[in-house]
């Protein structure tokens, strides 16, 4: 995909994009509706939407600056599935796609938001999806991720030390933790697969009724 010159453009969505779309083709079935949280500049649905040609893809971000740059990209860019951006913030009691008799999403997707945004959106992020994912739906989540008894690369220490500097409330999150929050809200980890970077994929889906 070409870029265009008036879209915003962050260099690492650029570099990440090929590999994230790689592994939605890989864990998403044909056809679905998905909600991209914290969309930022918009690459990863412009680029994604058109490679899941049977998705509808709805990006939101409750950043206006950021909802700019989503529809700058997907003017750019145009694909059937890929919806008009949404403002929605995670910690909002009800999120804009909420209402009565709406229809499940098969998927949420969110990239690089949880290590820098307070903790508190990743309990929000559970929360969401458990109310909003259909009974078979993957709240797929991308990023780096302290892991317990895996060293973090010099890549991500310096990352999480540069991230807590510039807001203490910022930084990698541990992936017991958020399993803990995922399961609070009835979700579990049901995958975790590694990409380039020190990068990692979770999938979490709805847990199994007890017995």
């Amino acid at each position: 995909m070409t870029l265009p010159p008036p879209c915003p453009t962050s260099p690492a969505a650029e570099r990440n994009k090929g590999a994230i779309l790689a592994t939605l083709q890989d864990l998403l079935p044909p056809t679905g509706r998905l909600l991209e949280i914290a969309s930022g500049t918009g690459q990863h649905a412009a680029h994604c939407a058109a490679g899941l040609p049977g998705w509808q893809w709805q990006p939101s971000d409750p950043d206006p600056q950021s909802l700019d740059a989503i529809a700058a990209w997907s003017a750019a860019c145009p694909c059937p599935g890929l919806l008009s951006p949404l403002r929605l913030d995670v910690l909002h009691p009800a999120w804009p796609v909420e209402s009565p008799g709406a229809a499940p999403w098969d998927a949420i997707f969110c990239a690089n938001m949880l290590h820098i945004a307070p903790w508190a959106c990743c309990c929000a992020l559970m929360r969401g999806a458990a109310r909003l994912l259909a009974p078979a739906g993957q709240l797929i989540t991308y990023g780096p991720y302290r892991v317990q008894e895996e060293p973090l690369s010099p890549g991500n220490l310096a990352f999480d030390a540069d991230l807590r500097a510039r807001n203490p409330v910022w930084g990698l999150r541990w992936l017991h933790e958020i399993a803990a929050q995922a399961v609070s809200a009835g979700l579990v980890l049901g995958q975790r697969r590694a990409l380039p970077a020190n990068n990692q994929v979770l999938v979490f889906t709805r847990a199994l009724p007890a017995g």
